[in-house]
């Protein structure tokens, strides 16, 4: 598989265990998060659904989850994805909503989204987060690379501007349409 290919599975499992880590130290699950759609399970509910379209159903694992808590949930989602990172081939062909693609091709992506998303979590249960410089960097970059795809794909918003000199995390937020200096409102 390479050394690039062992730094995705690497990057993907950080992103994942600060995910987790925060998701564990969250006592409230109703407050309203930077994406004006979701409260803090919702954030969840999204990392769990689009790892499950995006990841685990074209590689046919099967995450088993319980029905209501979000901690739970998401760590079911973490051990599936630590089955499929360990036995699938990250360059099987595999037929998802984003037509035919690999795994290998939807890590950085993927990672990217467990890192922004772990803001938004943070945001949602009232609590500042410092997200990984390196994965900021990275999740920046591929931002950068590929922003008229992700603002013709809807799924995120308008870039927000962000001074060059602010700090990678913010840059990174920015790039995918987050304030950085946004909090929620009580």
């Amino acid at each position: 598989m390479g050394e690039l290919v062992d730094k995705l599975i690497e990057d993907h499992a950080k992103a994942r265990r600060d995910f987790t880590k925060l998701a564990e130290s969250v006592q409230q699950w109703d407050g309203q998060s930077p994406c004006s759609e979701w409260d803090g399970r919702g954030v969840v509910e999204h990392v769990i659904g689009f790892h499950e379209m995006l990841f685990l159903k074209p590689l046919g694992v099967k995450a088993d989850r319980p029905r209501d808590d979000p901690v739970a949930r998401w760590k079911a989602t973490d051990a599936a994805l630590d089955q499929a990172l360990t036995d699938a081939s990250l360059d099987q062909e595999v037929n998802g909503p984003m037509g035919e693609t690999t795994p290998r091709k939807l890590l950085l992506a993927l990672t990217a989204d467990v890192l922004m998303h772990t803001w938004d979590l943070a945001r949602a249960a009232g609590l500042d987060i410092e997200l990984d410089p390196d994965l900021s960097a990275s999740a920046l970059a591929m931002g950068q690379k590929n922003a008229a795809m992700l603002e013709k794909s809807g799924m995120f918003g308008t870039p927000v501007a962000v001074p060059d000199d602010a700090p990678v995390q913010d840059r990174m937020l920015g790039q995918f349409g987050r304030d950085p200096a946004w909090t929620r409102p009580d």
